[in-house]
């Protein structure tokens, strides 16, 4: 092989993973946060959503009002709540394990519920399934169900 091949194979090489790279670096926030929008307004979904969350054995420990957040800080931003979410089952798979601890900073998941300037109401999550795949075992299993589940509850406001 000339030194000619060597260089062009070479430079094909890294240019094929800087390309794969960039790619990656650009598509990953759309891979991991997912967004909606709800088919009802904003105080119907987020009535249906929590209701939905509790038949399904899920707790809502903090409900975090943004919109009045923000407002004791002199701004204003439009209708948003971020739900905390946990379900005791599936959270203690994870907690009752050192080595799986190191996802608590994850827990409890979270949902939130907004409105855009365009006046429609819409929902974003985390793709727990993706972030657990990637950690692999216990909490692939675990995220996994629990990504499901969001899924489902998601899907009653879900247009």
């Amino acid at each position: 092989m000339t030194k000619q091949n060597i260089l062009f194979l070479t430079g094909g090489l890294l240019t094929g993973i800087i390309l794969t790279a960039l790619l990656a670096y650009k598509s990953a926030p759309g891979m991991m946060l997912k967004e909606a929008e709800s088919k009802y307004n904003f105080e119907r979904s987020v009535e249906i959503f929590e209701q939905t969350a509790l038949e399904m054995g899920w707790k809502i420990p903090t409900v975090h009002d943004m919109q009045e957040t923000m407002k004791n800080f002199g701004k204003d931003v439009a209708q948003m709540k971020v739900f905390e979410l946990c379900h005791p089952e599936h959270a203690y798979e994870i907690l009752s394990r050192d080595k799986e601890r190191i996802v608590s900073n994850m827990m409890p998941c979270r949902v939130s519920i907004y409105e855009k300037s365009d006046g429609n109401t819409y929902i974003s999550w985390m793709n727990t399934s993706m972030m657990g795949n990637m950690m692999g075992g216990v909490i692939a299993d675990v995220m996994g169900v629990a990504s499901a589940e969001s899924e489902k509850m998601i899907s009653a406001i879900k247009k």
